[in-house]
């Protein structure tokens, strides 16, 4: 444990990679700003999620990009896959590139973003700091529940009617015959995993 103080408050998550499990991940946007409202940082986060997904050895199992928040249900392809190293495999290359944009366009919110995190050192923070949230899940009924919520999550926050109007989820991938918009992240479907 750190003896920083500033660091002592964190929020730990703990992460059980264990094999032929499941994990709901839900990540956010530093302090619950809708930065994945705007349309690039989406897309952004889409091939960064793509990415991760091979480099890390992950199935996409379904997700739903929320204005403030992400949620993920990926599965491990392979005993060393770690939900940490996803993470960072998504976070950091997603936060770069959308960093860089807003700085091409003198962004205001760079300001807001640019956090002094200790004396003479000041970081970018596109994403609240810690791991998130993070379920194992094993039970494939289950799985499919927590899919179902996850892309009913725009209705009930009044974002769209219908889960289907909202583009930056999987429910086209397991409900709509044109089922992929390339420039959102392939899935691979729960029935094919588990």
């Amino acid at each position: 444990m750190s003896s920083n103080p500033a660091s002592s408050h964190r929020k730990r998550v703990e992460h059980h990679d264990v094999p032929n499990h499941a994990h709901a991940l839900t990540f956010s946007c530093y302090n619950r700003m809708p930065l994945l409202a705007d349309t690039y940082a989406c897309s952004q986060l889409a091939v960064a999620v793509a990415r991760a997904m091979q480099t890390q050895v992950f199935d996409l199992l379904g997700f739903v990009f929320m204005p403030e928040h992400v949620h993920l249900l990926v599965f491990p392809r392979n005993h060393d896959a770690q939900i940490s190293r996803l993470l960072g495999a998504i976070k950091r290359p997603h936060s770069y590139r959308v960093k860089q944009w807003m700085i091409e366009r003198a962004d205001p919110r760079l300001v807001v973003l640019t956090v002094r995190e200790r004396p003479g050192k000041e970081v970018f923070r596109f994403w609240q700091e810690g791991s998130g949230y993070d379920r194992n899940i094993i039970n494939p009924t289950y799985l499919h529940q927590m899919l179902d919520y996850i892309h009913a999550n725009p209705v009930r926050r009044g974002l769209v009617k219908k889960a289907g109007e909202w583009r930056w989820s999987s429910w086209h991938s397991y409900h709509a015959a044109d089922n992929h918009d390339r420039e959102l992240p392939p899935i691979r479907r729960i029935e094919e995993v588990l």
